[in-house]
């Protein structure tokens, strides 16, 4: 079969910060994409405000780097893809685009559970890989150790018919440095050549150019969607077979077997971070369409004469749960704009076209909807994106989705991966224990630190990791990744406390803040808005509390108003979202708006919220 000789398709897999985007920025800047003197930002791929702030990939995004590799001429399409297993939908999307892939590894941390997925993605599919060690000019550096893990990983990932997959080769790297080399250096050194030239030499000889059919018809797969201003709805899509044209006719196939001829408006090719036009482009190239407003992912343009379907993209189900509805609050309206169900169901069904990993379903309330997603950090992040839009929100509480298997209730399980210093174990152990969790394997490197494997049930993740890293004096560090279903663990009581609701609106006080905050941790300040039924603290006690923070001192002619400074306030916690949807419990949800985040009992009402309690009593 004829190849592309002129290119090449990758996509750099990781656990979360092991250096993937660290690894194309180097890649770019070595190929000339920027100027000498042009101000870029480090971690360039990372556009997205949210991506910036947590230092963290969302979405996947493609570029093409032009480099010269043993006197010609070469492309290479690089997808970077996220770290976190709960964006998995985009990693799973990525590879369809590529013949191969580089397996990015930490010098220090070795391979983790996220490597572990994407690693077993990456096989299922029968790509050629390219294994980087990276960072291996980290002091705590064990580069043969990690490597022992690496084929330890294949071997147990690797079938006994795909054994040719376990002779990869592997390159040293430090993508910060933009160096690599094919020569192990020592742990905590540089590797020995300048540049990541010997890297571009083995993606050149590993992976393989896109092979096509002469004379074959069109056929692209549309495995990314984007939006221009100016061009409406983009379709990313790789040309399997065949050439596209600009202005040309095609067949449009849907995910239901229905076609429809549409004409292609414009053609677009990347060229580093921009998009260019282009007249035309062949078998193997990435190329963005537009002039179909309603197209989806997955889906396939043909030639009009001999329309012949891909296969559809498979993803993962789905293992978590949440309800988004409108704000319901006294204080809804205040900061945000977009208040109305029919403008939160647009949104929600905005984000189905781009990301195939949710499912949004109706409720048996018009204004509430139920999302479901691959993990708590995807739906927190869907929420801190509509919020960033000025939406007000009320959201519920994560819940793991349960199936029915063999007439059997049954739960999604997680591979939790946890690294402690030595004095902790003891710690981690029993909250392990409280959260159902079984300890799978256990290794201590020598160096202080402990790294624990478990299997536990996705429900006892929820709320874990703020406890963890409290239990831990934040050095603790933990990963997990879906691992399948098992029979339902039973009930977990994961949360000791209580809460402290307000009983009334109004604005909070200094003097009632002062009484109350021996009953426990507050999460007001002075001068805040509060109504009946909002969480405006954590309760000691197992049980709720109902109190009063807007008391005011009462004055007479013998007090004096100022004596107020003298009472020392305990400062407020204040909550990311993240954080506040782990703290909530099953009667509480989250109110969220563009000002604040606020925790709330799903009813208002403290004698509506008794009743419901005592017929939850009797009905058990």
């Amino acid at each position: 079969m004829p190849t592309r000789a002129d290119l090449r398709n990758i996509a750099i897999i990781a656990h979360v910060d092991h250096g993937k985007t660290t690894m194309v920025d180097a890649m770019l800047w070595q190929s000339g994409a920027f100027r000498e003197n042009q101000d870029v930002e480090t971690r360039v791929m990372d556009s997205m405000d949210l991506e910036r702030e947590k230092g963290i990939t969302i979405l996947a995004k493609n570029t093409a780097v032009k480099h010269t590799i043993g006197g010609q001429d070469v492309t290479i399409n690089i997808i970077d893809t996220p770290g976190h297993a709960d964006f998995g939908g985009e990693v799973e999307r990525g590879l369809e685009m590529v013949d191969g892939v580089l397996l990015l590894v930490d010098a220090s941390e070795g391979p983790l559970p996220q490597t572990r997925f994407v690693l077993r993605k990456a096989l299922a599919k029968k790509l050629p890989i390219i294994v980087v060690v990276n960072k291996v000019d980290r002091s705590d550096a064990r580069i043969a150790e990690v490597l022992d893990e690496v084929y330890a990983l294949f071997m147990d990932l690797v079938d006994d018919d795909s054994a040719e997959l376990l002779d990869f080769p592997v390159v040293y790297a430090a993508a910060k440095a933009g160096r690599a080399s094919l020569n192990q250096p020592a742990d905590g050194e540089m590797p020995d050549s300048e540049t990541l030239e010997p890297l571009f030499e083995v993606i050149m000889d590993t992976i393989p150019a896109p092979t096509y059919t002469e004379g074959a018809p069109l056929q692209a797969h549309v495995t990314n969607l984007d939006s221009s201003p100016y061009l409406g709805r983009l379709a990313l899509c790789r040309i399997i077979e065949g050439t596209i044209k600009r202005g040309q006719n095609v067949t449009w196939i849907r995910r239901d077997g229905s076609t429809q001829n549409v004409k292609l408006s414009e053609l677009l090719m990347t060229n580093a971070l921009e998009r260019v036009q282009a007249d035309s482009a062949g078998p193997g190239d990435i190329v963005a369409v537009a002039g179909i407003p309603e197209i989806n992912i997955g889906e396939t343009l043909a030639d009009p004469a001999n329309p012949v379907a891909l296969p559809l993209i498979h993803v993962d189900e789905p293992s978590i749960s949440m309800t988004i509805g409108i704000n319901t609050s006294p204080l809804a309206g205040k900061s945000g704009k977009k208040l109305t169900a029919r403008l939160v169901k647009a949104r929600l069904d905005q984000e189905l076209v781009g990301n195939v990993s949710i499912k949004v379903n109706s409720t048996d309330r018009p204004d509430t909807w139920e999302v479901q997603g691959r993990g708590e950090l995807q739906l927190a992040i869907l929420v801190e994106m509509m919020r960033r839009e000025s939406f007000e929100l009320t959201v519920g509480k994560p819940e793991v989705l349960m199936r029915e298997i063999d007439g059997k209730r049954h739960e999604p399980v997680e591979r939790l991966t946890v690294d402690v210093p030595e004095e902790h174990l003891g710690t981690v152990t029993q909250l392990m224990g409280t959260r159902k969790g079984r300890m799978e394997q256990m290794v201590n490197h020598g160096t202080g630190w402990v790294r624990l494997e478990y299997t536990v049930p996705a429900r006892g993740l929820i709320g874990f990791r703020t406890e963890f890293l409290t239990e831990t004096r934040g050095t603790g560090m933990m990963h997990h990744v879906f691992d399948g279903y098992e029979p339902y663990a039973g009930e977990i009581k994961t949360r000791q406390t209580g809460s402290l609701v307000a009983d009334r609106i109004g604005k909070v006080t200094a003097f009632s803040l002062f009484n109350l905050q021996e009953r426990g941790s507050m999460f007001v300040a002075p001068g805040e808005e509060v109504y009946e039924g909002m969480i405006v603290g954590e309760n000691s006690r197992p049980d709720d509390m109902d109190v009063n923070p807007t008391k005011e001192k009462k004055l007479t002619n013998v007090r004096s108003s100022t004596s107020d400074e003298l009472e020392r306030l305990v400062p407020a916690r204040v909550h990311s979202l993240e954080q506040a949807l782990e703290f909530c419990r099953g009667d509480e949800c989250l109110e969220v708006t563009p000002a604040a985040v606020r925790m709330r009992k799903t009813i208002l009402v403290g004698h509506e919220r008794a009743k419901a309690r005592n017929r939850a009593k009797h009905d058990a």
